[in-house]
């Protein structure tokens, strides 16, 4: 099983270290997840995450893969380096990574 750096459940981030909240890339990683549960009413988001994760590892037997192919890690990998990404990123943009 893979090991992450971070978890976000709206409205926490959760650090596996302490030192991480001064990285910027993963705290803006997480901040677009926030964005996301905000967006989907969090339930669904969650509903949705689980869904597309599933659907993916079936197709590829491939934890890792599976996770990196899910919309909503799509759009924060792609844009985690972009620390003006939340305030130009448009509703459900999501969905361009689909």
């Amino acid at each position: 099983m893979p090991r992450f750096h971070a978890i976000t459940i709206w409205p926490f981030i959760i650090l596996k270290h302490k030192k991480l909240q001064y990285d910027k890339v993963i705290i803006n990683h997480e901040k677009i997840h926030l964005k996301q549960q905000i967006e989907m009413l969090w339930v669904l988001y969650f509903i949705w995450y689980l869904t597309e994760f599933l659907i993916r590892w079936l197709l590829t037997r491939n934890f890792m893969l599976a996770y990196h192919q899910i919309s909503f890690e799509k759009e924060a990998y792609s844009n985690e380096k972009n620390l003006n990404y939340l305030s130009e990123r448009k509703f459900w943009n999501f969905l361009n990574y689909f």
